[in-house]
């Protein structure tokens, strides 16, 4: 039962983030906790989402928006430290519950079509955030899907430009943790197993990439984010 319900997670996640760039950690994580330790289930998810971004960024380079993503690059890098005082210093069930009811908030006005303009200073911004929150939470996506929601962006540049932003936050992430925390074999073990299963995601989810068109892929991530934001307030309400 363990193995179909690993083989599932996966599966689902993989195809959710081939077709969307996003999803992968908020999917995947929540249910790997119920099979790993926590370290286990963070560090597998890091490695097959960069499996994911490694593969895919070969065939969707093209469509990657070069600025935005070197400002997003240089903004997260400045905000790491942030974070990690963020993760130090605060309460991070108080801090999760604000970023959901956060999430729920602008997903109900990006529903009510508050739009958001894209800038240099404002991709800087985001990817600080970002960057903030892989630190502190393991969470880069929401701030950089709400921008790109908020601003309409293409579907192509917004999974291109994502998939290779997580190349680099997601890999340096996974750097940081084996020097600092340390790892396990039976974390590169399990992800030996789920590579065939990312390799079948990968192909289902780029299918049905090509079949969704622009207003459907904007409700794909309106969905993402409330789900992010109802997973942190059920997680973290103080009961």
């Amino acid at each position: 039962m363990e193995t179909f319900i690993f083989i599932l997670i996966v599966l689902v996640a993989s195809i959710l983030q081939t077709s969307t760039g996003f999803g992968f950690s908020i999917l995947a994580t929540p249910f790997l906790l119920f099979l790993f330790e926590p370290l286990e289930a963070i560090q597998l998810n890091l490695l097959l989402s960069l499996v994911i971004s490694s593969v895919l960024i070969l065939k969707i380079r093209q469509d990657i928006d070069l600025g935005i993503l070197k400002r997003f690059v240089i903004g997260s890098t400045a905000a790491l430290p942030v974070g990690i005082l963020i993760f130090a210093l605060l309460d991070m069930r108080q801090l999760k519950l604000g970023i959901g009811l956060f999430l729920l908030a602008v997903t109900i006005l990006l529903l009510f079509n508050f739009r958001i303009a894209l800038t240099k200073s404002k991709d800087l911004v985001v990817g600080g955030i970002s960057g903030a929150l892989t630190a502190s939470i393991g969470m880069p996506g929401p701030p950089i899907l709400v921008y790109f929601s908020g601003a309409d962006t293409l579907k192509e540049k917004v999974r291109a430009t994502t998939l290779a932003f997580y190349l680099f936050i997601y890999s340096t992430s996974l750097i940081i943790q084996v020097l600092f925390v340390g790892t396990a074999k039976s974390i590169w073990v399990a992800g030996g197993y789920g590579l065939p299963i990312v390799v079948v995601g990968l192909f289902l989810g780029q299918r049905l990439f090509n079949r969704i068109n622009q207003t459907a892929f904007r409700f794909i991530m309106y969905a993402i984010l409330l789900i992010t934001g109802v997973y942190l307030l059920v997680e973290n309400w103080p009961y």
